[in-house]
């Protein structure tokens, strides 16, 4: 069974933590990616080079790996060369910045998506709207997530996930379309299957305590 045909219809979980936080270190990543199987993953979501690594010598779920270079602007998997890298930790399918911005180094993005090919990889686009999941498409990804709905122009960033978004790019896209960003509920998740999503990332909801501690937190009165 190929490597989107084991996540059809399952869930993802995304394992990563910020820098200067007390689970920012490989080994907790992959503990983590452990825990998330152990509940009923299909397959795990990581980003940089140590922990992928780490993490692919522990599973041998789908792992969908991204490197974040940056804080502003194309960040994931920003460039060919950072897709080779991520390529290179044993990852099966490589996520990027599928928008229409442009790249720090300038090249075009079917040079990423070439660069991953070559690589024995599958492409997967990380896209803000139908348009760029469509060109995305069009240059080869084999599957397109809705993770930076929200995240690009200038508007408030929307409470919850990109239901609509998910469904349009179903209706409109050949590839399988990863449902992602703002998950933070079960029936959230279900919701995305039902709206034609082929497989969910759940990440903060999940694998992130400080954000979680954080909404108990807000809701008590003290």
């Amino acid at each position: 069974m190929n490597v989107l045909e084991r996540l059809r219809g399952r869930l993802i979980v995304s394992c990563q933590a910020y820098p200067g936080e007390p689970l920012r270190d490989p080994d907790s990543m992959r503990r983590m990616a452990l825990a998330a199987l152990h509940g009923g993953a299909a397959g795990i979501r990581a980003q940089g080079l140590d922990d992928l690594r780490s993490i692919r010598e522990s599973v041998d779920v789908p792992l969908i790996g991204l490197w974040k270079d940056g804080a502003t602007g194309v960040y994931i998997t920003p460039t060919a060369d950072h897709a080779v890298a991520v390529a290179g930790t044993g990852a099966d399918v490589v996520a990027f910045d599928g928008t229409d911005r442009v790249r720090p180094d300038g090249r075009p993005l079917a040079e990423t998506i070439a660069a991953i090919h070559a690589a024995g990889r599958l492409a997967m686009a990380d896209v803000s709207t139908v348009d760029e999941g469509v060109r995305a498409a069009e240059l080869g990804a084999d599957v397109v997530g809705s993770t930076l709905s929200g995240y690009t122009g200038t508007g408030p960033k929307p409470t919850g996930p990109d239901l609509d978004l998910v469904e349009e790019l179903v209706a409109t896209l050949p590839v399988p379309v990863i449902a992602e960003g703002r998950i933070h509920t079960p029936q959230q998740a279900a919701a995305a299957i039902a709206r034609g999503a082929h497989a969910v990332v759940v990440g903060t909801a999940i694998t992130h305590p400080t954000t979680i501690t954080g909404w108990f937190a807000a809701a008590l009165p003290g």
